[in-house]
């Protein structure tokens, strides 16, 4: 089959060092965390065709359109226009199907997509004044739905999961200890030096460490007497930033290097007392599309907010990521040990998706899915394409 020339593929993906909030990238504020990345995936593309736009996710930042800032910062020339995107968790991958879908409308041919995220610049909020004398109301995160509506913070909500779904403690802190002792070796063996641009010293993850299920089976609740969730079984709070480039594969033919193409995407919407399972309806939903099979899928990574998020989403899937499905689902750890920049989490997924995917006997497919708060999924379906031994570039 002849390839489509306007199919999204992803081509090059990069990362900053996750750095836990108040650490190693505390001052560095968020548009300078994504400007690196965009300029040393600009430095992997030729000038012609230019970049179109750059797309990044962020959650809690200054405002001023971040993607604008970081694209100027990073040298792009004023001419590069820059969107800044808002699905919460699953921002970074809201960029990325934002990106892929204009490349495949025909809007553009090259997209610098992703997201950042510093949890320790991120300004203080209030809301204002109603009345004269009255002081301005400090809060902690706007809300996820309007009254009327579940609106419940993340750890509660996982909590609610873990009981909901029958996820159990001894499970969840399984689940983490993996999840950090999977980092620790790809790191080991050097499976994220490729991915890394080095920030303001920051060389390296600072997160992931030793941890065994019988030392987390010590941590005490962390969301209420009577839940299982802890600080250990939660992903970090952390700075970031992650971005891919999007280009069409007529663009992707042209540099003869292989890449990975967006088959398919989806969003969903789910109860926002539940927004855990926000990954499930949108993978079903990308996999239809695509007329791919989950067990043609040869790896998934899921954003780990919480392992008991996780645990939900891959039961209902599913997946046994504790069993006959360890290699398949976030094999080189997630967010649990890596931290979690909210806004970029998503894009890393991607770039950890590409690694695989482009590795020496990689599989052929790959799958990236966020849960959101306030009820949302988003997921994005990937195929190697124009590799040895990949597809063609044609149809799924």
């Amino acid at each position: 089959m002849t390839p489509d020339p306007r199919t999204p593929v992803v081509v090059a993906g990069l990362r900053t060092p996750i750095t836990t909030a108040g650490r190693a990238l505390a001052g560095t504020p968020v548009h300078a965390l994504a400007a690196p990345v965009l300029r040393a995936l600009a430095d992997r593309l030729p000038p012609d065709p230019p970049v179109d736009d750059v797309v990044l996710g962020n959650c809690r930042g200054p405002g001023g359109n971040t993607a604008r800032v970081a694209a100027l910062a990073a040298g792009l020339g004023a001419a590069v226009p820059g969107l800044t995107v808002d699905r919460q968790c699953g921002s970074g991958l809201e960029a990325v199907r934002l990106a892929a879908g204009l490349v495949a409308g025909g809007a553009g041919q090259v997209y610098l997509a992703g997201g950042a995220e510093s949890a320790s610049t991120a300004p203080h909020r209030a809301w204002p004044p109603t009345a004269p004398g009255e002081e301005a109301v400090r809060y902690t995160r706007a809300p996820f739905a309007p009254p009327g509506h579940p609106d419940p913070d993340m750890g509660e909500a996982a909590d609610a999961l873990a009981r909901r779904c029958g996820v159990s403690r001894e499970r969840q802190d399984a689940y983490a200890a993996r999840s950090h002792a999977r980092a620790l070796a790809a790191a080991a063996r050097g499976a994220f030096v490729a991915e890394l641009v080095p920030v303001a010293g920051a060389t390296a993850d600072d997160r992931p460490r030793r941890l065994h299920a019988r030392r987390l089976a010590r941590f005490p609740p962390a969301f209420g007497a009577g839940g299982s969730v802890t600080a250990g079984t939660s992903s970090g709070v952390s700075d970031g930033a992650a971005a891919v480039a999007v280009v069409s594969e007529r663009v992707r033919a042209r540099l003869g290097v292989p890449g990975a193409a967006v088959r398919a995407a989806a969003v969903a919407g789910v109860d926002p007392a539940t927004p855990g399972l926000g990954p499930v309806p949108a993978v079903r939903a990308a996999l239809e599309r695509a007329g791919v099979a989950l067990d043609d899928v040869g790896v998934v990574e899921v954003g780990e907010a919480f392992a008991a998020q996780v645990l939900a989403v891959t039961d209902a899937l599913g997946l046994d990521p504790l069993g006959a499905d360890a290699e398949r689902v976030c094999p080189d750890g997630g967010a649990l040990a890596l931290g979690h920049p909210w806004g970029a989490t998503g894009a890393v997924l991607v770039v950890r998706l590409l690694a695989r995917l482009l590795a020496p006997g990689g599989p052929r497919y790959g799958l990236a899915a966020c849960a959101v708060g306030g009820g949302q999924g988003v997921a994005v379906l990937l195929e190697r394409v124009g590799a040895d031994g990949g597809a063609d570039g044609g149809g799924g």
